[in-house]
């Protein structure tokens, strides 16, 4: 794995780009899992599906998205996004804002107690 690469409970991602402006990830989430529903206080986010059937939360309403399809996620949005479907969903994630830390996540809800 490489270093700017990170296993999760769900899934994987890998960092393609990070300045003081911007960081891009590929996510990787397997079938049946879901990140945890969240938010942060710094940054927005831009979701890019490239592969596969999700289901993203957007501060409680449902979409089900799939290749092609994008959602931009506001400064303190609540937000998750699952894979409903048999192949892993793959979907590139840029942040804008001030800060692009791990620790900029505020979990609600979170399927693998973190």
């Amino acid at each position: 794995m490489a270093e700017d690469e990170s296993q999760r409970p769900w899934g994987r991602y890998e960092i393609l780009s990070e300045s003081d402006s911007h960081k891009v990830k590929t996510i990787w989430v397997v079938p049946g899992k879901r990140l945890s529903y969240q938010r942060h206080e710094k940054r927005a986010e831009h979701w890019f599906i490239i592969q596969g059937d999700a289901r993203i939360t957007l501060n409680g309403d449902i979409f089900e998205m799939g290749a092609g399809d994008s959602i931009d996620i506001e400064v303190g949005d609540l937000h998750r996004i699952e894979n409903i479907g048999s192949e892993d969903v793959i979907f590139v994630e840029v942040q804008t804002g001030t800060y692009f830390g791990e620790d900029d996540i505020e979990r609600i809800e979170d399927d693998f107690g973190r």
